[in-house]
């Protein structure tokens, strides 16, 4: 007998894919373990993340929001503030070397040298420079932020049971004198203050790996029901600082970030991982998830994806569902990789 002689369909290219409609395609995610109705939801990651948050709010999960904005606030001043993006007012968290660093200090192991940046003549956080539009007047007043916002983290660490962590790149910079990550490279919304020196990072599938390996154990040291469901971003680089093209440097990246989150869910029980990445970016789609640029998801790969999402995680309350879609922000408005169109020549 072959191996392969009793696998189930959904094995073979032919009747998965070929003989299949795109959008029909069954049993493409499995899920290795169920969120419980009672679950502490976090979540984080690059821009895509933000979609995650957002349509499991709607749907009637219980998805910590532990920075919530004031009351009072408009919705799109909300947005540009960074509030209800992600389980707390982090930002964008491009690289599991970022989410590690943050995790770090926020239980007290790092403390960054160059965390306060400016912005002409204001002063903002590097660690989260969308945040704050404005900026503050002092760099005191953004250090005593960044405590407080810590504080939060370090909460959400702590309460979290299961985390929803969306990889987006590789690509980063580094400050040269302690190694801190940050989400922005310089000049895009500021830069650092004081002889900072930041360099170019490309990290490999190996430091990602190692990298969520330390992020977990952190986590799991005091907390260690914790489990995790990692997702890859479909979007592609805006542009890349290494010498290739951006084409082909975005490859490098998602294939990169997609090896190592399919490594950790194959070999840790408390790792999950939800393909879409596959679900946008799949030549089977044929790009019509993707708008006009080629680059930013649109609202029905979106829904496509959380629809898939749902499927297989049911909302617990029986008012939401999968129907329960919220309206969708201009994602790319908080997203600072975005930016960096803006230096095209």
């Amino acid at each position: 007998m072959s191996p392969y002689q009793n696998l189930p369909r959904r094995n073979f290219w032919k009747t998965g894919v070929a003989q299949s409609p795109a959008t029909e395609i069954a049993d493409l995610y499995i899920k290795k373990f169920g969120i419980p109705a009672d679950a502490q939801i976090a979540t984080a990651g690059s821009c895509f993340a933000q979609h995650i948050k957002r349509h499991m709010s709607a749907s009637g999960f219980k998805v910590l929001d532990l920075e919530p904005p004031p009351l009072g606030l408009p919705p799109d001043r909300q947005l540009a503030y960074g509030f209800g993006l992600f389980s707390a007012r982090y930002g964008n968290i491009y690289t599991v070397r970022q989410l590690l660093q943050l995790a770090r200090e926020a239980l007290g192991l790092l403390q960054p040298a160059h965390a306060v940046w400016q912005k002409g003549e204001r002063f903002i956080d590097g660690l989260r420079p969308a945040v704050e539009p404005l900026g503050f007047t002092e760099p005191g007043i953004v250090l005593l932020h960044r405590r407080s916002h810590l504080g939060k983290v370090k909460a959400m660490l702590e309460r979290m049971n299961l985390m929803i962590f969306t990889l987006g790149l590789t690509e980063a910079w580094v400050d040269a004198v302690d190694g801190v990550v940050y989400p922005t490279a310089p000049g895009t919304l500021g830069m650092p203050v004081g002889a900072a020196e930041l360099e170019f990072r490309n990290f490999t599938t190996a430091q990602t790996i190692a990298d969520f390996i330390e992020f977990r154990g952190l986590v799991q040291a005091f907390n260690p029901s914790c489990r995790f469901l990692l997702t890859v971003s479909p979007v592609p680089l805006t542009a890349t600082a290494t010498q290739d093209h951006v084409l082909v440097a975005t490859s490098y990246s998602k294939a990169a970030l997609r090896a190592a989150a399919g490594e950790l869910a194959a070999a840790h029980p408390d790792i999950d991982y939800f393909p879409s990445f596959e679900l946008i970016s799949s030549p089977v789609f044929k790009g019509a998830f993707f708008e006009a640029n080629q680059r930013s998801v649109a609202p029905a790969g979106v829904q496509f994806v959380m629809e898939t999402f749902f499927r297989a995680h049911p909302p617990h309350t029986a008012a939401a569902g999968p129907a329960a879609t919220p309206a969708a922000p201009q994602v790319d408005e908080a997203c600072e990789d975005a930016l960096l169109e803006a230096f095209v020549k």
